[in-house]
């Protein structure tokens, strides 16, 4: 619901930082009164005064737009969430709460007490899907303070695809066709599927920042000069002799920045055959483009060229009424970019499709408080009419005590027995909910395997590599042994006969003997008789010699890095601190390429790869 008539809106982008006013009109539509931007450095070596530089942004906008003490509406980056669509099973309303909660547990990478989250339901074709977000507690309470001590207070704090999402849908309503905007933004490019009623996002590590990286690379010259040569004499060099008629020195910087784009429509085609294949939908058949790096010339050509869709740009003012103080050329030059700030002005009009809020500790503080500032008053309305009351009843209360004493006392014995049966049912609810949770960790660990086959394919795919073997493993330590704290080997999880076992009679691996050793990740290993779980997946492998591919292994680990769901880069070293595994640490067993002399077809490889969470086999 709406809570006042006027919405401060700021989106925190890697790059730009934009805040609007936004009021609502007798119909219930959005003006815009007042909008202005900023732009920080994104050159990676700065990102230690990042905070500081939205702070001073921040501070800047909200002085010049006078927006003054308000509470602001803010947006924060995809790429600095957590974001998981869940399908749900058909259950009543009053069961969703706490289902949500268990797949959260199950799927965001952290505790639930280190971290803020939230979610929202998503009514698809055939059966309800939920988006859950979350962001690291004090990773959160970095930029509300940046907001905070730039004078602004907090109201609601979005993440930027669903303000995004929330804006398309306001603007173009829900197509029946399936969509695909692309928020091409400093050092991530979120994609955004739409499709009736079925929503789903992803970000990918494709954005202005690796342009100018590969500028920079190219020209041996600083991340700023690289950046000040897009900005000014930047394009995307297209096919078909395009660059021909340009000048040779903005052609050859054109061909850098079209190669610095190549992977996007590559991540692009990944995503979508993963929307395709795990949430039911359709390829898209119209592409938007929203975000800073639509500036580039010829960038809506290059990506018509490599999707072979027709795309166009976003505009989501199109709903929007614009107040008489707003320059109208800097909102034809800068519509496209405005997605996120449209969508946080709808929340406060009430009319958003999807609601996140991520409460930082402070405002839920403050929520808490105001919550309470009603139930205090009224405290202190019963107070004093109760002492006024006092003195007239005083002399009635040593009589009525004594009557009260004998019926409490009756009263609490005519209610044991039904003290007794609750404790029972109680106790019954108990083990009911002992055996439910087994049930279920049962079917999410089964379910892992699917999702785990899923990642692998749409990420360790090459007409170069086979897998011939896949191995979990139980009790795998990527850590050196110590030889003072010995401890077991560890164990595969599938049957030493498994290759030779009929169909159908299959296991997993004979359990060993009870033991409580310490494996070397720091965790009490439970006695395996009762649980045996996986915490590792060995692929074995061939690899096939391409000199215009040297180390295509490597590569194809590089892009499982990019964007793990179910396996993970980091361990807890031996001093309890996590620590980030090198490809030769995962990479166990490979041959050099160009190593070719006795005339092998392909070359043999061993990748160890942990999973995010143990997985339970039996």
């Amino acid at each position: 619901m709406a809570d006042t008539s006027t919405t401060v809106a700021l989106n925190i982008g890697s790059q730009r930082i934009s805040m609007a006013v936004f009021e609502l009109s007798k119909s219930g539509g959005l003006i815009l009164k007042a909008y202005d931007s900023e732009s920080i450095a994104a050159d990676p070596a700065l990102d230690a005064s990042r905070i500081a530089q939205t702070r001073v942004a921040v501070g800047d906008l909200a002085q010049r737009l006078k927006v003054g003490k308000t509470r602001a509406r803010y947006a924060i980056s995809g790429q600095a969430v957590f974001t998981r669509f869940v399908k749900l099973p058909p259950l009543q309303e009053d069961n969703i709460e706490q289902l949500v909660t268990f797949e959260a547990q199950q799927h965001v990478p952290f505790p639930l007490d280190e971290v803020v989250w939230d979610y929202e339901l998503i009514e698809g074709v055939d059966e309800k899907e939920v988006v859950i977000v979350a962001i690291k507690s004090d990773a959160l309470d970095e930029i509300n303070s940046a907001v905070n001590e730039s004078g602004l207070g907090t109201a609601e704090v979005d993440v930027a695809p669903m303000a995004l999402y929330n804006s398309f849908r306001a603007t173009y309503g829900t197509p029946a066709e399936s969509i695909l905007l692309i928020d091409f933004g400093a050092k991530t490019s979120n994609l955004l599927y739409m499709e009736g009623k079925r929503f789903f996002t992803r970000s990918v590590a494709v954005g202005g920042t690796s342009v100018t990286a590969a500028i920079a690379k190219e020209y041996g010259i600083s991340f700023a000069d690289a950046e000040h040569q897009k900005v000014s004499n930047g394009l995307v060099a297209l096919g078909g002799g395009h660059t021909e008629q340009l000048d040779e020195a903005v052609a050859a910087l054109g061909m850098v920045i079209r190669n610095a784009l190549t992977r996007l429509p590559a991540e692009i085609a990944r995503t979508t055959n993963y929307y395709r294949s795990q949430h039911g939908g359709s390829a898209p058949g119209r592409v938007f483009l929203a975000g800073g790096g639509a500036n580039l010339p010829y960038v809506i050509e290059f990506l018509q060229e490599k999707l072979n869709l027709p795309v166009e740009l976003f505009n989501p003012l199109q709903t929007v009424a614009v107040g008489k103080n707003v320059d109208p050329e800097l909102l034809k030059r800068e519509a496209h970019t405005m997605g996120e700030l449209v969508g946080l002005g709808l929340r406060g009009s009430g009319k958003s499709a999807i609601n996140i809020d991520l409460v930082p500790a402070v405002v839920e503080q403050s929520r808490a408080a105001d919550r309470r500032k009603p139930m205090l008053i009224a405290a202190s309305a019963v107070l004093l009419g109760g002492l006024a009351l006092w003195a007239v009843f005083q002399h009635m209360a040593a009589g009525q005590a004594a009557d009260r004493a004998r019926t409490s006392s009756e009263v609490r014995e005519s209610l044991q027995p039904v003290d007794a049966a609750i404790g029972l049912l109680m106790r019954t609810e108990q083990s009911l909910r002992q055996i439910g949770n087994g049930y279920a960790g049962a079917v999410e660990d089964h379910a892992f395997w699917l999702d785990f086959l899923a990642e692998l394919s749409a990420n360790f795919a090459s007409d170069a590599v086979w897998v011939h073997d896949l191995e979990p493993l139980h009790n795998y330590s990527f850590l050196p042994a110590d030889p003072a704290s010995p401890v077991e080997p560890p164990l595969s999880v599938v049957r030493t006969d498994f290759r030779t076992t009929t169909y159908g009679n299959s296991s997993v691996a004979e359990p060993r003997p009870a033991t409580t050793t310490q494996p070397r990740g720091g965790r009490r290993a439970e006695p395996e008789e009762a649980r045996l779980t996986a915490n590792a997946v060995r692929l074995r492998g061939f690899w096939r010699e391409n000199p215009q591919q040297q180390n295509v292994v490597t590569q194809l680990l590089r892009r499982l890095r990019e964007s793990p769901q179910l396996v993970t880069f980091e361990v807890n070293g031996p001093d309890g601190k996590p620590k980030t595994l090198s490809d030769q640490e995962i990479l166990t067993v490979t041959v050099a390429a160009g190593v070719n002399e006795a005339g092998e077809l392909a070359f043999p490889f061993e990748i160890v790869l942990p999973l995010a969470r143990p997985v339970a086999v039996k």
